[in-house]
Formats: structure tokens, C-alpha cells, sequence
């Protein structure tokens, strides 16, 4: 049996803060005790961790994190506070939120919300006061597990249940729950653009549209179903597949649509859309047990030999051995060894595991939208 009490806490001003107490149970038992962060109430999902030590809102907005739980490695969230300007998409994704200790008060001349608060706007249940370094050691250890954070259920059997009817990841498609129903154009400011670029939407992040357009594109940003012969029917000079959420071998229908579009355009794709695009010329993928998640993993560029430390965000990677002999790998981690870039070596198209638009992270591999753009006037 377990009870849950409302902790008082003083503010700034002496008054005491009611805190909600909040559990978070793994799929394999392991329970975690804290204080409600955002909304009250239950979120389910797979959980996993990221070890930025910022880049927080980023990262709650990401496509690609539907469906998950996020656990933040680094012990103070929500220093700068949250604003408009820096969401990757129109609202929260993450299914849950876990950090060691928000800081209630940010200090940043940007910040127009809290953590706390822009979680609890919108809806999105999380914990804070948990040990996030003993989560990711479990982690890290036995791997991504499904798992619940609860402020309303202290029963551990009922929440043992509740977990065991989550979905796991393996055989997932969440792209339906983030990818645009209608397409529409980017908007883009200054000289007329210099190519045009459709955009497949498997859960794009708005950083990759910002840049797009900074490389002289126009965009038209197109739903995850949509067909090749609509695709070419867009007159494109160049074709984007994006990030996005789940297993890739259960997009179906986006990698019969990149195959036979292969060879009728230049294609790059980031993310899941390297995974899709390996798939989609015979290859094949598998979930890694713990993914990468962060913003300092190092990849080495095999053309130039340089080291990019580089920003991730995936579950699933490409098996190097299954790909054809008419591709070639470009970029490798230096972490784990797994395949985080490729190009085929007959017809234009390249993509990379990683994400060069670093939202959030750095940006050292934004030289690869220069070198779509290059492919396209090759083309």
C-alpha cells in the first residue's frame, strides 16, 4: 500500500508551497518517489535520458520524442526559463518530464515561463525531486523501459499494471501523431528562393525549416502519407525526409514512398529519415538498448577525418552490414561504433543519424544543408 501527502515548502516570500507528491514506477519495478513538476495527474510512455546540459524546451517540443518519458541528466532544469521563440514544434511532445530539481525562478531577460508552469499549461504531467543519476544508471544498465509517472495512484500494483499496457516501442508508429494533415509552405523572407524543396513531415523540427530557408530553399512541408507521384507532382529540385518518433520499420508507407522516389531527385534525410532512407534502399535497422540522446556525442566524418561533436536523438540506428554495396558510409560514432551517416554512390541522396540543425546542440555540421543545396544544383 502506498499513500501520497502534500508537502509544504516556504517560497521566496516565507508563504509555505503546497508540493504534490509524484512516483515514478518502471516497467520492471523499480519506484522512484518525488513531487509533482507541471500537471497533476498520469503520463505513460518509454523512458529514456538526455544529457544536455541545456536545451530543455527544445527538447520538450521535439517530434521525435513523442511517446516518451525524458529524463534530464543534468540536476537543475528551467534556470533560463521557457519562452515562444525556441519550441521546435507547435506544442509539447514528450509524454512526461523527469529532472532532479527545477529552479522556480528563472533568470534570463528571454524568459516568459517557468518549467514548471509551461508544462502545467500544457497538460503534461512530470516529477522532480527523484535521483536522476540512479534513473540513468538503470538505464543505462538494463536498458529503455517503458514506464509511469503518477500523482494519483500510489499503489504500486495498480501502477505495475498500468505499465505492463503500454505499448513498447519496438513495432511502433507514432509519425501519425505528429505529422502535418495538409501540406503547407514555410514561410521565408528576403530574395525569391533558389530551390524548391518538399519536405516529407515524419515529426520535422522547425530548426531544419529555419535552416532550409536560410540555404536559399522555399519549402513546402508535406504530410508523412503523402504519395511519390504527389511528391514529383510538387516540382520539387530537392526532396527532405525528417526527424521523427518510433520504430522506422513500421513506416511502411514512407519508405515504399522514398523508394520510388530514389534517382528522380536529390534526397537528404536527418534522423528517422536516414533510418527510413537505409530501409528504403534494402537495408535495415534495430533499437540500440539504451539510444543517444544529447548534445556532445562525437561523429567522425570519414571524407574529412574531422571530429563533429554533434547533437542526437534516437532509439533505433542503421545495421551497418545491411547495407547494399551501392552506398557508402560517411560518418561513424565514435561512442558505440553505429552508422551515423550514408550516401549512395549512384543516384543523389545522403542522410545522417544525427542532427545538423542543433536545436539544441552545436553547429558543426550544418555544412550539410550546404551540401544539399550543392546536390541540387548538380542536379
Amino acid at each position: 500500500m502506498g499513500l501520497f501527502f502534500c508537502l509544504a515548502f516556504p517560497n521566496e516570500g516565507g508563504e509555505n508551497v503546497t508540493k504534490q507528491d509524484a512516483v515514478l514506477m518502471l516497467e520492471d519495478g523499480r519506484l522512484f518517489r518525488g513531487t509533482a513538476l507541471g500537471a497533476t495527474g498520469e503520463a505513460t510512455g518509454e523512458v529514456c535520458f538526455n544529457t544536455g546540459m541545456s536545451g530543455y524546451q527544445e527538447i520538450l517540443t521535439d517530434p521525435s520524442y513523442c511517446g516518451q518519458i525524458v529524463t534530464m541528466t543534468f540536476p537543475h532544469i528551467g534556470n533560463y526559463g521557457t519562452n515562444m521563440d525556441d519550441v521546435e514544434s507547435s506544442k509539447i511532445q514528450a509524454a512526461g518530464f523527469v529532472v532532479r530539481e527545477e529552479t522556480e525562478l528563472p533568470s534570463n531577460f528571454r524568459s516568459e515561463q517557468s518549467v514548471g508552469d509551461y508544462l502545467k499549461g500544457a497538460g503534461i504531467v512530470g516529477i522532480q525531486g527523484v535521483d536522476t543519476r540512479a534513473i540513468t544508471r538503470h538505464l543505462r544498465d538494463r536498458g529503455a523501459m517503458n514506464g509511469i509517472i503518477s500523482t494519483a495512484d500510489p499503489e504500486e500494483d495498480s501502477l505495475k499494471k498500468k505499465v505492463t499496457d503500454v505499448p513498447s516501442m519496438s513495432g511502433l508508429d507514432l509519425v501519425p501523431q505528429v505529422s502535418c494533415e495538409t501540406p503547407y509552405d514555410w514561410p521565408r523572407n528576403g530574395s525569391p528562393p533558389k530551390h524548391k524543396v518538399v519536405a516529407m513531415d515524419f515529426g520535422i523540427k522547425h530548426n531544419i525549416l529555419r535552416l532550409l530557408s536560410e540555404h536559399g530553399c522555399g519549402v513546402t512541408v508535406v504530410p508523412a502519407t503523402t504519395s511519390a507521384d504527389d511528391v514529383l507532382a510538387l516540382k520539387p529540385d530537392g526532396i527532405f525526409l525528417s526527424n521523427g518518433p518510433g520504430d522506422p520499420a513500421a513506416v511502411t508507407y514512407g519508405v515504399d514512398t522514398i523508394r520510388n522516389l530514389l534517382g528522380k531527385r536529390p534526397i537528404f534525410g536527418i534522423c528517422l529519415g536516414h533510418q527510413l532512407l537505409s530501409l528504403a534502399v534494402g537495408g535495415a535497422t534495430f533499437k540500440l538498448k539504451f539510444g543517444h540522446r544529447g548534445i556532445n556525442h562525437p561523429v567522425k566524418n570519414i571524407d574529412t577525418s574531422e571530429v563533429e561533436i554533434t547533437s542526437h536523438n534516437h532509439g533505433f540506428a542503421v545495421d551497418p552490414d545491411s547495407l547494399p554495396a551501392s552506398t557508402e558510409i560517411t560518418h561513424w560514432n565514435l561512442n558505440d561504433d553505429t552508422v551515423e551517416g550514408f550516401r549512395c554512390k549512384e543516384i543523389p541522396a545522403f542522410s545522417v543519424q544525427y542532427h545538423p540543425e542543433a536545436g539544441p546542440g552545436p553547429h558543426d555540421s550544418r555544412y550539410l544543408f550546404g551540401q544539399f543545396t550543392a546536390m541540387m544544383d548538380d542536379a
